[in-house]
């Protein structure tokens, strides 16, 4: 892997190449956001609540629009990684941060590579685990090729385009309930926090929040002259997201309001299935083996960037020879587990919930940094909006996360 030692001592940025990894960090991001454990997690609650699982969805969009603003900004001005500004509000809070994202990444990068070897074998007709040890192998040429940054960036942008085009045309062939979807978004019958925190967990907690600021900073994006790619970046992304989170809501939708059943088993599958036969069942393969990839390379970025403590520039180098060994034991590892263990739809659900209730921690972390002089430097001033609606997340997140706990069986 070639050595980016513009992680430390960077000079003044350069717009063109700024507004490149702006556009990559929203990829990432965006594409971390909806991968295999929000296409279960979709379906599964479509399937159970109907129209008013669009109430979560848009719960999703407004949170993921203050959490993602929040932790880009605080972490480019800074010029620091999240667990770096951890461990300078308080010596050791970085360590359980990292603790906390990196276990989190690692079970959810156990439903990817399953994802992207199911996705295979619905394609090819290979065994999930033989499609999973594929996957994890062009997951893994990517990080420890020359220009490792920019090859994962141009390579989850294509899958990006694969997702939406699989999406637009089974909707082209399905009768979209828009209006009873429209209705219960904005006006549920039912409110499900199970749901909410769940999607919220899969789709922006735990390693999915840090992805777009982390690739924003190890890009070279960095201090208040930054801030312009960081909106740039970040509401991209959460654009895509959102446009992906919608049109599949749609899809399941359609099915469940025909009266289909959706196999519990495969839940999102059984949607391309009944709307489009065997055809639309490979192209929900595409689908998933896109979904899988673009999620492997997001959360093992993400995770293996919280193992990063270097200050220098030297030890940023010296970060940099080991990385390698730490993507190919984080990527290995998970997929081995999935081999012997298997079930990754319950573990993708599960750990979704997990996820949103580390969220309500990680970004009220960052907002106590975000305070802080030593941080941030002594003329930044966070916006007092994005403050206030940062603590409204965390305090509604702790909320829903205690609230499913004490009720939910899992």
């Amino acid at each position: 892997m070639d050595k980016r030692s513009e992680i430390t001592e960077q000079p003044a940025i350069n717009k063109r190449s700024a507004r490149s990894v702006a556009m990559g960090a929203a990829f990432v991001m965006a594409m971390a956001a909806v991968g295999p454990g929000f296409l279960t997690q979709t379906a599964t609650f479509t399937s159970k609540l109907g129209p008013n699982f669009g109430f979560a969805i848009l719960v999703t969009i407004l949170i993921d629009i203050v959490v993602q603003l929040n932790i880009w900004r605080i972490i480019t001005v800074s010029g620091k990684h999240a667990q770096q500004i951890a461990n300078d509000i308080f010596p050791g809070l970085g360590y359980f941060l990292t603790f906390l994202i990196v276990v989190g990444g690692f079970f959810f990068n156990i439903g990817n590579v399953a994802g992207a070897g199911l996705g295979l074998n619905v394609l090819f007709g290979i065994s999930p685990e033989n499609g999973a040890i594929i996957a994890a192998i062009l997951a893994i040429i990517i990080f420890v090729v020359k220009n490792a940054l920019t090859v994962m960036d141009r390579t989850v942008q294509l899958l990006a385009v694969v997702k939406i085009a699989v999406l637009i045309y089974i909707l082209s062939v399905m009768t979209v309930p828009v209006s009873p979807a429209i209705s219960h978004t904005f006006f549920p019958t039912h409110i499900d926090f199970y749901s909410i925190v769940t999607i919220v967990g899969g789709t922006v907690g735990g390693y999915i929040s840090f992805a777009g600021g982390h690739r924003l900073l190890e890009g070279g994006v960095r201090g208040k002259e930054g801030l312009k790619y960081v909106n740039e970046g970040a509401l991209t992304g959460i654009g895509i997201a959102s446009v992906i989170r919608v049109m599949l809501f749609l899809a399941g939708l359609a099915v469940v309001l025909a009266g289909h059943k959706l196999d519990p088993a495969n839940p999102a599958a059984a949607i391309f299935k009944i709307a489009a036969g065997n055809f639309g069942y490979k192209f929900f393969g595409i689908l998933l083996f896109a979904a899988g990839m673009t999620s492997i390379l997001g959360s093992t970025f993400t995770s293996v960037s919280f193992l990063n403590y270097s200050d220098s520039k030297d030890g940023a180098d010296k970060f940099e020879k080991i990385r390698p060994y730490l993507v190919i034991a984080f990527i290995a590892i998970s997929t081995l587990v999935f081999y012997f263990v298997g079930k990754p739809a319950q573990i993708l659900v599960i750990v979704g919930a997990v996820n949103g209730l580390i969220l309500p921690v990680a970004l009220g972390i960052l907002l106590i940094g975000s305070y802080q002089g030593k941080i941030m430097g002594a003329t930044y001033r966070h916006p007092i909006l994005l403050s206030i609606f940062g603590w409204i997340v965390v305090a509604f997140m702790a909320f829903a996360g205690v609230e499913t706990l004490l009720t939910t069986k899992f």
